[in-house]
């Protein structure tokens, strides 16, 4: 199959979001400034990373900021408390290892974290203790190619599906770092699941050194400097926007993102065929406390969290699709 010489490239501005994004400062990474220690410390998803820096601006109780965000790379260790089993808490990499953190340091009542950020929905996923997936603002997930390259900016979800599972001779898929909720995402989007990549029936996910063919290494999510020009990688268009108005690291390089069966990726088109939820992930004993600070600060419509929409927008998120379940508390593991 060769979908390069049947389609038609998208028009230079048919990947253009329609939310237009104010010129704001960009949201720091890791805490800064007082306190140096945030009651609520999580880690986790890149997808969310900076949404949740700039609400850790915003979000105040008492007059304090509460809320530590740490991203999903740099050192590979940081300090969430003031306490030495905390001084080293590894930096979590995507949803899923921001999820397993967060779960290990309830099982060792260390006290380092109190939430996780995720991208991806709880799915099937149980613990102990229980975890709560608490939704609170919305993304579309599309695709991203080199500007410049081989590969549409236009494609029909099947022709998606048809290279992500190693049908189209010519185009490299690049799907991105294992753990992460994009990944976990975009691959239930695409019909594939991860027991069928480790048995070997998608060769061209697997970088070559672990027996595939993909070449190198596999991509950060939403990072498209080392995109290729025949590879096509999945890409927020909620990050990629707070990328062009810089309130985020600008790691677009010459990717671009794409259309997806006609309609433009939007958080705000109800069209668009791959639109997700956005979660923090906190303990269930402190998401039915209402005396908590987790309750507080995440829970319900009326949250800190949930109150804080328009600093949600300004990060390129959508409001979620049923407003009402800001803050909702009903998936558990």
């Amino acid at each position: 199959m060769n979908i390069r010489k049947s389609l038609i490239a998208a028009a230079a501005g048919a990947g253009v979001l329609s939310l237009a994004l104010a010129t704001l400062p960009l949201a720091q990474a890791d805490p800064t400034g007082s306190p140096q220690y945030r009651q609520l410390a999580g880690m986790g998803s890149d997808t969310t990373q900076t949404l949740m820096n700039a609400l850790a601006d915003v979000v105040t109780v008492n007059g304090e900021k509460v809320v530590g965000s740490y991203d999903a790379i740099g050192s590979t260790t940081v300090a969430t408390k003031a306490t030495a089993a905390c001084a080293a808490v590894p930096r979590a990499n995507g949803s899923s290892a921001g999820r397993n953190a967060l779960l290990a340091s309830l099982q060792s009542g260390d006290g380092c974290l109190q939430f996780a950020r995720s991208s991806s929905s709880r799915g099937s996923y149980t613990s102990t203790p229980s975890m709560t997936w608490v939704p609170f603002a919305t993304d579309a997930l599309t695709f991203a190619v080199c500007e410049d390259g081989d590969v549409p900016r236009e494609l029909s979800k099947a022709q998606i599906v048809a290279i992500f599972k190693c049908e189209v001779r010519d185009i490299q898929p690049a799907i991105v770092q294992v753990g992460s909720g994009t990944r976990s995402s975009w691959l239930s989007y695409v019909g594939i699941t991860q027991a069928e990549i480790d048995a070997g029936q998608y060769p061209c996910l697997v970088p070559e050194k672990d027996g595939g063919t993909f070449p190198g290494n596999l991509p950060q999510e939403h990072d498209g400097r080392e995109l290729k020009k025949n590879q096509i990688m999945p890409y927020s268009a909620a990050v990629y926007q707070s990328q062009v108005f810089g309130t985020a690291p600008d790691r677009r390089g010459r990717a671009v993102i794409g259309v997806i069966d006609g309609v433009v990726p939007t958080v705000i088109n109800t069209g668009f065929s791959n639109v997700r939820d956005m979660f923090n992930i906190i303990p269930t004993d402190k998401a039915t406390d209402t005396n908590s600070l987790e309750y507080k600060v995440f829970v319900g419509p009326d949250s800190e969290i949930c109150k804080a929409k328009p600093a949600i927008n300004l990060q390129g998120f959508g409001d979620l699709r049923d407003a009402s379940k800001c803050g909702d508390t009903s998936s558990r593991s």
